[in-house]
């Protein structure tokens, strides 16, 4: 495939000119152009590398269309495959939550090891449009975490562990009043229930939360699985990533924790619907400051896939990040920071994975078309 007058962005710069794939793979990306008859004009459309999202909780939505509906696990992955895709997404790792907690019939036990199944089995089919990997988002502070995990981490497909504490007062919640407006959204409890909840709650992190942290990194490491921790909130959480040995910091809730973090040399992830929405859904640190401070490597679409393209481009257009530097944070970054060395750029001898981005005055880019080695997929 040739393709010319194309606006590529490059890890390094971006210019109009000529891309050529082979066999799956970039073969060359020069500026000027061809006058080969079969060549492909994108009439000025952007060519971006396919996005890497390290973590999604987009197969939720389609596991659960609404409260108290369950649906199937393969037709949740197809869609949430298809949807990924059209957003650019080449590269996508599915986070499943494991600990058992809130929305037990959501993240049971049962559901996700039915869930890393049905990856398995849409995999060995060839069904899937993007590359999926697994993402196992480890909630430490419940009674079946540590077992839950050793069921799961031999999984072929897992490329990622996180370890997280979703506890009221801990980390993201640190504000109680907070945790249960977010847990309210599909129905109130009483006082005398909430109460209850959150003395439970408490009393499990008490018992479970260290003892399972260590249990989980240990296993990670023994089989060589990178770590991430989730919600890093003080200095003491990042000293505890340090001493655990964890490579990327996902959505640190203050400045301080993110800066401490980058000190470290732990890579910070932030979400692109913080970057879209100009802050944070839950009151914390905002990823745009984070961006204007230079402390931000890598973006995540967290729930909403096409969030992932569009930060990219406003870390360009409203923060004057080089939109080389820009696409990094959701391409090269994220491949880089997971051991991904054969993807994540526009770059000879790297996979074709490619999207066609239509950008208009006053519009969000619209991605057009995804490649996959080389290969329409979306």
């Amino acid at each position: 495939m040739l393709i010319k007058n194309a606006r590529i962005v490059t890890p390094e710069t971006t210019f109009t000119g000529v891309v050529e794939v082979r066999e799956g793979r970039i073969h060359r990306a020069d500026e000027g152009t061809t006058q080969v008859p079969e060549a492909i004009d994108w009439a000025g459309d952007h060519l971006v590398p396919g996005l890497v999202e390290l973590h999604t909780d987009n197969l939720e939505k389609h596991l659960a269309p609404r409260p108290g509906v369950q649906w199937n696990t393969h037709a949740a992955f197809a869609i949430h495959d298809a949807q990924v895709a059209a957003a650019g997404i080449t590269t996508v790792f599915d986070s499943l939550v494991i600990g058992e907690r809130d929305a037990p019939g959501l993240r049971s036990r049962q559901l996700q090891n039915e869930c890393g199944q049905a990856l398995l089995d849409t995999v060995a089919a060839g069904l899937f449009r993007a590359d999926h990997f697994l993402h196992l988002r480890c909630e430490v502070a419940t009674s079946d975490a540590a077992d839950a995990f050793a069921e799961m981490s031999d999984h072929p497909l897992l490329r990622l562990v996180s370890v997280m504490d979703h506890t009221p007062g801990q980390r993201q919640w640190q504000d109680p009043v907070q945790y249960r407006q977010y847990h309210e959204r599909n129905g109130k409890v009483s006082d005398e229930t909430w109460q209850a909840m959150l003395v439970e709650l408490k009393a499990q992190q008490a018992a479970f939360a260290r003892p399972h942290r260590r249990t989980i990194v240990a296993m990670s490491h023994a089989r060589g699985l990178p770590l991430a921790s989730h919600d890093d909130t003080s200095l003491e959480h990042v000293d505890e990533a340090v001493r655990d040995g964890v490579a990327l910091s996902e959505f640190p809730t203050t400045l301080a924790a993110a800066r401490a973090a980058r000190e470290r040399s732990i890579g910070v992830i932030m979400g692109a619907p913080n970057v879209v929405r100009g802050g944070s859904h839950s009151g914390n640190v905002a990823a745009a400051d984070l961006a204007r401070d230079d402390m931000l490597d890598i973006l995540s679409s967290d729930y909403v896939p096409s969030s992932l393209l569009q930060a990219a481009f406003q870390l360009h257009s409203e923060l004057g990040w080089p939109l080389s530097k820009a696409l990094r944070t959701v391409s090269l970054n994220p491949a880089r920071s997971v051991g991904l060395t054969d993807r994540g750029g526009i770059v000879p001898g790297l996979r074709a994975d490619m999207v066609r981005v239509a950008v208009r005055p006053g519009m969000p880019p619209v991605p057009r078309a995804t490649y996959l080695e080389g290969q329409r997929v979306a």
